[in-house]
C-alpha cells in the first residue's frame, strides 16, 4: 500500500509541475490563443485513440506493468525534449509524444488498484488522495522555483519526479492477469450498455467544463496581476479541499451512490465558474478554489467507481481508460478548442460564463 500511495503522490506532483504552467509557456513563445488552444486540446485528442487503445492492450495481454513502464519512460523522454523546443512547429509533435505515452498511466494505475483492493473498493478514495497531497506540495514549490529560476523548472519538475516514479513503479505488486471471456465479446456488452454511454456523456460534459477551467485560469489570473507563486498557492488550495472528498468517499458512495456524486460535482461547476468572473483580487481566487474538490474529485471518484461496478469482467482497464477519455480526452478537448476561440474574441472571463452554462 506505501508504494502505491507513493506513486500516486510523485505522478501528481508531476503532472502538477508541468501542466498549469504550459499555456503561460506558450503564451511567452508568442502564440496566439488559437494556437494556445490547439496545443492545449492534443492531449485529450489523442487520448480519444491512445488511451483506450492502451487499456485494451492491457486487458487482453495481461501485462499492465510492463505497459506501465513503456508509458514512464516515454513520457519523461518526450518531455526532456520538449523542454528545450521553442518553435510551434517542434512542439506540436512532442506534446503528442507527450500526450501519448503520459495519458494512459493513470487508468491504468486506476483500474490495478481497483483489482487489488477487491471487495473494499470504495477505499479507493484513501489511496487516491495521496496525489491531491503530491499535487498540493508540488504546486507552490514549482511555482516558486518558476517565479526565481524560469518556466523551464516546469519541465524539470517533471521529469524528477516521474524518474522518482519509475523506480516506485518496478517495486509495485502489479501482476499479470487474463479475462476470463473474449475480449470483444465484453466490450460488445460494454458499448451495448445505454446506461454507460449516458454516464459517459456526463462525463464528457464535466470534463469540457474542467478543461476550460484548469487551461485558461492562470491566463486569466495573470492578465489581473496575480503572482505566479500565488497561482501555485491556488493549486495547493484546490487540493486542500479534495483531501476530504477523497477520504470520505467510501461514505459518500454508500450513501449517495455515483449519481448522487455526479450531481453534486455538476452544481458545483455551476458555483465555481461564476465564482471566477466576480473575483478581482487575488484571495477571492484562492477562496474560489475550495470548491474544486466538489467539482473534480467528486466526479473522479464516482467514475472510477461507476467504471470499475459497469465493467464486464476482465475489461476493468478498457472501462477506466473509457471514463478517463470521455472526462478527460473528449471533454477537455471542447474545453481547450471552444475556450481559445472564446478567449481570442470575448476575453477569458467570458470562458467561465460558458463553463457555468455548460455545467
Amino acid at each position: 500500500m506505501l508504494s502505491t500511495k507513493a506513486f500516486y503522490f510523485l505522478y501528481y506532483a508531476a503532472v502538477a509541475s508541468l501542466g498549469p504552467f504550459l499555456v503561460i509557456y506558450y503564451e511567452q513563445l508568442g502564440f496566439s490563443g488559437r494556437q494556445i488552444g490547439m496545443l492545449a486540446a492534443i492531449p485529450p485528442l489523442l487520448a480519444i485513440f491512445a488511451v483506450p487503445l492502451w487499456g485494451a492492450a492491457a486487458d487482453i495481454s495481461g501485462q499492465i506493468k510492463r505497459l506501465l513502464l513503456v508509458a514512464i519512460v516515454g513520457a519523461v523522454t518526450a518531455v526532456f525534449f520538449f523542454s528545450r523546443a521553442t518553435l510551434f512547429a517542434t512542439i506540436v509533435p512532442l506534446v503528442t509524444i507527450y500526450a501519448f505515452f503520459n495519458g494512459p498511466i493513470m487508468p491504468l494505475v486506476d483500474s490495478s488498484t481497483m483489482a487489488w483492493l477487491g471487495a473494499q473498493r470504495n477505499l479507493y478514495g484513501r489511496i487516491r488522495l495521496w496525489g491531491a497531497v503530491g499535487w498540493g506540495v508540488s504546486a507552490p514549490i514549482i511555482g516558486l522555483l518558476i517565479e526565481r529560476s524560469g518556466l523551464h523548472w516546469a519541465f524539470y519538475g517533471y521529469i524528477i519526479l516521474m524518474a522518482v516514479g519509475l523506480l516506485i513503479m518496478i517495486g509495485l505488486p502489479i501482476g499479470s492477469a487474463s479475462a476470463a471471456q473474449p475480449f470483444w465479446v465484453g466490450l460488445h456488452a460494454l458499448v451495448g450498455n445505454r446506461q454507460w454511454l449516458l454516464f459517459l456523456g456526463v462525463a464528457f460534459i464535466s470534463g469540457m467544463c474542467m478543461g476550460m477551467l484548469s487551461n485558461y485560469l492562470f491566463i486569466y489570473m495573470e492578465e489581473l496581476g496575480v503572482s505566479k507563486t500565488l497561482m501555485g498557492l491556488s493549486l495547493t488550495v484546490a487540493t486542500i479541499s479534495e483531501l476530504p472528498i477523497m477520504y470520505f468517499a467510501d461514505r459518500l458512495l454508500d450513501r449517495w451512490d455515483a449519481r448522487g456524486l455526479i450531481l453534486v460535482s455538476l452544481a458545483a461547476y455551476v458555483v465555481r465558474a461564476l465564482a471566477y468572473t466576480i473575483a478581482t483580487v487575488p484571495w477571492m481566487f484562492l477562496l474560489v478554489q475550495l470548491l474544486h474538490g466538489l467539482t473534480f474529485s467528486a466526479m473522479w471518484v464516482a467514475g472510477v467507481a461507476y467504471a470499475d461496478r459497469t465493467a464486464p469482467e476482465g475489461l476493468g482497464a478498457t472501462a477506466q481508460s473509457l471514463f478517463s477519455t470521455a472526462f478527460l480526452g473528449v471533454g477537455g478537448i471542447a474545453g481547450a478548442l471552444v475556450g481559445g476561440v472564446i478567449y481570442d474574441e470575448f476575453g477569458a472571463r467570458a470562458i467561465f460564463l460558458f463553463a457555468a452554462g455548460a455545467a
